[in-house]
Protein backbone atom coordinates (compact mmCIF):
# COMPACT_ATOMS: atom_id res chain seq x y z
CA UNK A 1 0.00 0.00 0.00
CA UNK A 2 1.23 3.54 -0.84
CA UNK A 3 1.98 5.78 1.65
CA UNK A 4 -0.10 8.44 0.67
CA UNK A 5 -2.70 5.96 1.03
CA UNK A 6 -1.35 5.18 4.25
CA UNK A 7 -1.90 8.77 5.20
CA UNK A 8 -4.73 9.13 3.68
CA UNK A 9 -6.67 6.21 5.43
CA UNK A 10 -4.91 7.36 9.16
CA UNK A 11 -6.54 11.14 8.68
CA UNK A 12 -9.56 9.46 7.74
CA UNK A 13 -9.66 7.55 10.89
CA UNK A 14 -7.97 10.50 13.34
CA UNK A 15 -11.09 12.33 11.96
CA UNK A 16 -13.50 9.42 12.58
CA UNK A 17 -12.71 9.00 15.86
CA UNK A 18 -12.74 13.02 16.50
CA UNK A 19 -16.53 13.32 15.19
CA UNK A 20 -17.54 9.82 16.99
CA UNK A 21 -16.20 11.20 20.19
CA UNK A 22 -17.95 14.48 19.82
CA UNK A 23 -21.24 12.58 18.89
CA UNK A 24 -20.82 10.03 21.87
CA UNK A 25 -19.92 11.71 24.72
CA UNK A 26 -19.62 16.03 23.31
CA UNK A 27 -15.81 15.87 24.19
CA UNK A 28 -13.16 17.25 22.40
CA UNK A 29 -10.34 15.03 21.18
CA UNK A 30 -7.44 17.17 21.86
CA UNK A 31 -4.77 14.63 23.25
CA UNK A 32 -3.09 17.33 25.99
CA UNK A 33 -6.50 18.09 27.54
CA UNK A 34 -7.19 14.57 27.59
CA UNK A 35 -4.01 13.84 29.70
CA UNK A 36 -3.96 16.71 31.59
CA UNK A 37 -7.80 16.05 32.22
CA UNK A 38 -6.92 11.85 33.15
CA UNK A 39 -3.91 13.26 35.57
CA UNK A 40 -4.06 16.34 36.90
CA UNK A 41 -7.68 17.46 37.01
CA UNK A 42 -10.18 16.25 39.76
CA UNK A 43 -12.47 14.87 36.99
CA UNK A 44 -15.46 12.30 37.03
CA UNK A 45 -14.99 10.88 33.16
CA UNK A 46 -11.10 9.81 34.13
CA UNK A 47 -11.88 6.60 32.56
CA UNK A 48 -12.83 7.85 28.89
CA UNK A 49 -10.37 9.87 28.66
CA UNK A 50 -7.65 7.01 29.96
CA UNK A 51 -8.74 4.47 27.42
CA UNK A 52 -8.70 6.83 24.43
CA UNK A 53 -4.97 7.72 25.44
CA UNK A 54 -4.41 3.98 26.09
CA UNK A 55 -5.65 3.12 22.33
CA UNK A 56 -3.40 5.39 20.94
CA UNK A 57 -0.27 3.85 23.15
CA UNK A 58 -1.32 0.45 22.19
CA UNK A 59 -1.99 1.35 18.25
CA UNK A 60 1.71 3.07 18.12
CA UNK A 61 3.39 -0.28 19.48
CA UNK A 62 1.75 -2.30 17.65
CA UNK A 63 2.08 -0.07 14.58
CA UNK A 64 5.95 -0.43 15.44
CA UNK A 65 6.29 -4.22 15.84
CA UNK A 66 4.53 -4.31 12.31
CA UNK A 67 5.99 -1.93 10.36
CA UNK A 68 9.42 -1.74 12.37
CA UNK A 69 10.88 0.18 8.82
CA UNK A 70 8.78 3.06 9.73
CA UNK A 71 10.78 2.91 13.33
CA UNK A 72 14.43 3.08 12.76
CA UNK A 73 16.75 3.30 15.72
CA UNK A 74 19.16 5.83 15.86
CA UNK A 75 21.62 5.81 18.87
CA UNK A 76 22.79 9.28 17.62
CA UNK A 77 19.74 11.09 19.40
CA UNK A 78 19.86 13.01 21.97
CA UNK A 79 17.44 12.41 24.89
CA UNK A 80 18.21 15.26 26.77
CA UNK A 81 17.23 17.27 23.65
CA UNK A 82 14.27 15.17 23.54
CA UNK A 83 13.14 15.65 26.70
CA UNK A 84 13.50 19.26 26.62
CA UNK A 85 11.55 19.87 23.74
CA UNK A 86 8.60 17.19 25.24
CA UNK A 87 8.71 19.33 28.52
CA UNK A 88 8.79 22.96 26.17
CA UNK A 89 5.78 21.13 23.96
CA UNK A 90 3.60 20.41 27.15
CA UNK A 91 4.29 24.16 28.68
CA UNK A 92 2.99 25.15 25.19
CA UNK A 93 -0.05 23.02 25.23
CA UNK A 94 -0.87 24.41 28.30
CA UNK A 95 -0.35 28.24 27.25
CA UNK A 96 -2.34 27.85 24.24
CA UNK A 97 -5.01 25.73 26.03
CA UNK A 98 -4.94 22.96 23.34
CA UNK A 99 -2.08 21.03 21.13
CA UNK A 100 -2.16 20.23 17.67
CA UNK A 101 -4.86 17.62 17.73
CA UNK A 102 -7.54 19.96 19.23
CA UNK A 103 -6.90 23.14 17.92
CA UNK A 104 -6.10 21.32 13.93
CA UNK A 105 -8.36 18.87 13.87
CA UNK A 106 -11.01 19.51 16.22
CA UNK A 107 -11.24 23.31 16.60
CA UNK A 108 -10.31 24.25 12.85
CA UNK A 109 -12.72 21.96 11.15
CA UNK A 110 -15.21 24.04 14.07
CA UNK A 111 -14.20 27.29 12.04
CA UNK A 112 -13.15 27.97 16.21
CA UNK A 113 -11.18 31.59 15.19
CA UNK A 114 -8.83 30.85 17.87
CA UNK A 115 -8.15 27.35 16.66
CA UNK A 116 -7.52 28.34 13.52
CA UNK A 117 -4.87 31.16 14.71
CA UNK A 118 -3.16 28.83 16.68
CA UNK A 119 -3.11 25.82 13.98
CA UNK A 120 -1.38 28.51 11.53
CA UNK A 121 0.84 29.52 14.33
CA UNK A 122 1.97 25.86 15.00
CA UNK A 123 2.72 25.43 10.84
CA UNK A 124 4.85 28.64 10.93
CA UNK A 125 6.75 27.58 13.45
CA UNK A 126 7.28 23.74 12.69
CA UNK A 127 8.43 25.82 9.54
CA UNK A 128 10.43 28.23 11.16
CA UNK A 129 12.30 25.91 13.44
CA UNK A 130 12.88 23.59 10.34
CA UNK A 131 14.77 26.40 8.57
CA UNK A 132 16.73 27.28 11.28
CA UNK A 133 18.03 23.62 12.03
CA UNK A 134 18.75 22.86 8.48
CA UNK A 135 21.04 26.13 8.27
CA UNK A 136 22.63 26.60 11.74
CA UNK A 137 23.08 22.65 13.17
Amino acid sequence: MSEYLLALIGGALIGLSSVLLLFTHGKIAGISGMIKGSIIDKQSDKGWRAYFILGLVIMGLLLSIQRQEMFPINADLNYWGIALSGFLVGIGTYIGNGCTSGHGICGSSRFSIRSIVATVTFIISGMLIVWVMKNFF
